[in-house]
């Protein structure tokens, strides 16, 4: 079993930068592949970075390549999300996910197992 939590999250103007962190509880955090996903009202929750177990790989939505950067620190059992250069589109609930990485793709919300209660990060223009 693996809870998350999220934080981080705030209001930003456009152009600026946010860090999340999504802490995780359980010893075998390190065992898990670890995603971030979004959601903005009206729309369907949508793949934004992945890690792998070792953080050797990752990868990224095509929206926020090069903007966004994924990275895990096992021994604190947490995952990050560097934001930069926001822009009001990037506003969302964001979510961080933990899976099995031989469980399935991870661009797919339905290979993660584990989710945290999302964060706010919203982008004024």
């Amino acid at each position: 079993q693996v809870q998350l939590v999220e934080s981080g999250g705030g209001l930003v103007q456009a152009g600026g930068s946010l860090r999340l962190s999504c802490a995780a509880s359980g010893r075998t955090f390190s065992s898990y592949a670890m995603g971030w996903f979004r959601q903005a009202p009206g729309k369907e929750r949508e793949f934004v970075a992945a890690i792998s177990v070792t953080g050797a790989r990752t990868y990224y939505a095509d929206s926020v390549q090069g903007r966004f950067t994924i990275s895990r620190g096992n021994a604190k059992n947490t995952v990050y999300l560097q934001m930069n250069s926001l822009k009001p589109e990037d506003t969302a609930v964001y979510y961080c996910a933990a899976r099995n990485e031989l469980s399935g793709s991870y661009y797919f919300t339905s290979a993660y197992t584990y989710w945290g209660q999302g964060t706010q990060v919203t982008v004024s223009s």
